[in-house]
């Protein structure tokens, strides 16, 4: 990073190297026929099971991290999603959701690197956490949106209970002080440079598994 990268926050810095990975993910085909209700709750199901692998890794890590000068001020409490996915899991696959529930290839790779950069690098583990956590509050609730007017489930109940982050009354609000926290990150801009690279990685590999999910659900079918 020269001077004058040095100057631009680091929210801002990451935002926009990222952006381009970040369209690419989110305007996937599998995303787009999900958002345009052109697939069936299955779809959706399947979905929700990758996203607990990926949490699992990121929030099986987070009270190791908790007294890290890099990782330990973003682990709150009230972001946690594991809990909200298995209440989803068990409505949407009954009482023994977890009975032959396999990561894709894809997903499997990702929990793996958030287990490594939990296990071995704070600053990785913050880009996982960055794109996973801001974009839920944010996109993600365009998923729930259409969630619940396709399949009817009810408005923030079982079913989208993953999108509610009931802990966090003014979500607009959490985002700017996550991005202020992004801001005072206790590293160096090398560092900076490699956890955006990082942030790059972890949309990478959502695209991955959206490429994955989009051949197991081809809008044809």
């Amino acid at each position: 990073m020269d001077a004058t990268a040095t100057a631009t926050p680091f929210s801002t810095l990451i935002r926009v190297a990222s952006h381009a990975q970040h369209t690419e993910a989110e305007t996937s085909t599998f995303m787009s026929d999900l958002l345009g209700g052109r697939l069936g709750v299955d779809a959706y199901t399947r979905y929700t099971e990758q996203l607990w692998f990926v949490y699992r890794a990121l929030e099986g890590a987070s009270e190791s991290l908790r007294g890290n000068p890099v990782a330990g001020p973003f682990i709150r409490r009230e972001l946690e999603r594991t809990p909200e996915l298995e209440r989803d899991l068990r409505h949407l696959r009954g009482a023994g959701w977890r009975t032959g529930l396999e990561p894709l290839p894809a997903t499997a790779a990702y929990a793996a690197r958030v287990e490594e950069c939990a296990r071995d690098w704070p600053g990785g583990f913050v880009a996982h956490h960055y794109t996973r956590y801001l974009g839920d509050l944010s996109g993600g609730q365009i998923i729930r949106d259409r969630a619940e007017k396709t399949w009817g489930f009810a408005r923030k109940g079982d079913g989208v209970r993953f999108y509610v982050f009931e802990g966090i009354a003014n979500p607009a609000a959490f985002k700017r002080s996550y991005r202020e926290l992004l801001d005072r990150v206790a590293a160096d801009d090398l560092e900076k440079q490699r956890i955006i690279d990082e942030c790059k990685r972890a949309f990478d590999f959502n695209g991955a598994v959206f490429r994955e999910l989009g051949a197991q659900f081809p809008l044809s079918a």
